[in-house]
């Protein structure tokens, strides 16, 4: 097959940030991004039209997905490990390594039989909101989706409605390497951010690591479509008595050495950066 020259540029980057462990950058050439304003998000879907948006917004999009499993170019081959998130009541964080723009909808897939009615919360990027890639603007928009900001009166409204979900027993997916990085199979070390939220709110993460194995499907940029297994791993929880700082310290290394863990478990071999 030949191979799609954008998708070999994006290995190059990946194997160049790789080897200056520039891990939380995007690979992608993303949209320019417009600040958010507080009066353009309405976290908790409260006013009707949003809720409305909202319910077609996820049957689109289910739709969207649901047609790329049909057609394999979406495959997820195991789910491992569910009892691990049905362990835990109340709200809760997922982390999950970020490769591709279908990797939520593979978790959303596993865990949607256990939500007891509820949805999937994704918290994302200040520009896929605002300047949205095409065609996922109106899944970026209204798929139960939590917009970071770069000001910060749209911050504290975001903090607020963070808690107010995790409070309703709600569970909100966060990629706490940050940047996407295609179809890369090794974890990164990861951003602050998710395990800060999760000690702020006193809430345990549930890690889900997603493995991947070459298809026998071509992706028609001359890959091999993966096949995606998902480990869904004990949840972390911040120490009862532990201080801020330090909880979300051992939050996020208990994180990073459960996914190298599964890592090196799945495809027997250690962990090494900056292979070619």
């Amino acid at each position: 097959m030949e191979k799609s020259a954008h998708k070999l540029e994006l290995l190059r980057r990946i194997a160049e940030l790789e080897r200056q462990e520039l891990w939380h950058l995007d690979v992608e050439d993303d949209p320019e991004t417009y600040p958010l304003m507080p009066d353009q998000i309405d976290y908790l879907n409260e006013k009707l039209s949003n809720k409305i948006k909202n319910k077609i917004a996820n049957l689109f999009g289910a739709r969207f997905f649901d047609k790329m499993i049909a057609q394999r170019q979406l495959i997820i081959k195991e789910v491992r490990g569910i009892e691990n998130f049905t362990a835990v009541k109340g709200g809760r964080i997922v982390t999950c390594n970020h490769f591709s723009v279908g990797d939520n909808y593979a978790v959303w897939v596993a865990l949607r039989d256990y939500m007891e009615g509820k949805m999937l919360y994704k918290v994302i990027r200040e520009g896929n909101y605002t300047n949205p890639p095409k065609p996922f603007g109106l899944f970026m928009r209204h798929c139960n989706t939590l917009p970071l900001s770069s000001q910060k009166a749209t911050m504290v409204k975001f903090m607020r409605a963070f808690a107010e979900l995790l409070r309703r027993g709600e569970t909100i997916l966060i990629y706490p390497e940050q940047g996407m990085w295609w179809n890369y199979r090794k974890p990164r070390p990861m951003q602050d951010g998710t395990f800060s939220l999760a000690a702020r709110n006193g809430v345990p993460v549930v890690p889900i690591f997603i493995t991947m194995e070459d298809s026998d499907v071509p992706d028609g940029d001359g890959f091999w479509v993966q096949e995606y297994t998902l480990h869904i791993l004990p949840a972390i929880y911040p120490g009862e008595g532990v201080p801020y700082l330090r909880a979300k310290k051992e939050m996020k290394e208990k994180n990073y050495e459960a996914w190298v863990k599964t890592y090196e478990e799945f495809y027997q071999k250690p962990l090494v950066y900056g292979e070619e």
